[in-house]
């Protein structure tokens, strides 16, 4: 029987234990293993403990920071290094790298074409 989601963000709730597995972590936070590992080389803060044989093992703040990526992300529309920058305090991340919200974009634009309208007269 699958476990229950969340109402709000769609994941599954994280169980009460100390370390999760690559595959448990990868289905309590609806991204492929090889995402993961990746995620790894990319932000210094996710670091799983890694035990006989490079297994790794990550724990409950490992969980909610990979969910915490995921939703800058897939969700907020960061790139890597718009995340990473977020995540280590770095304040507003600068615009271009997927930090500057759609429809902040699309008022721009129907600014500027409305000044460009002015010009052409």
């Amino acid at each position: 029987m699958p476990a229950p989601r969340n109402s709000d963000d769609g994941l599954p709730p994280i169980p009460a234990k100390r370390y999760f597995t690559i595959g448990e972590v990868s289905e309590l936070c609806g991204v492929k293993p090889h995402v993961l590992r990746y995620w790894e080389q990319e932000f210094p803060q996710l670091s799983p403990v890694k035990r006989r044989g490079n297994r790794r093992y990550y724990q409950r703040h490992d969980v909610t920071l990979i969910r915490r990526i995921r939703s800058l992300l897939y969700e907020e529309g960061f790139t890597i290094g718009g995340a990473r920058q977020k995540l280590s305090g770095g304040g507003e991340a600068a615009p271009g790298n997927g930090s500057v919200p759609r429809d902040v974009v699309h008022q721009v634009r129907i600014e500027l074409e409305a000044v460009l309208n002015i010009l052409k007269q």
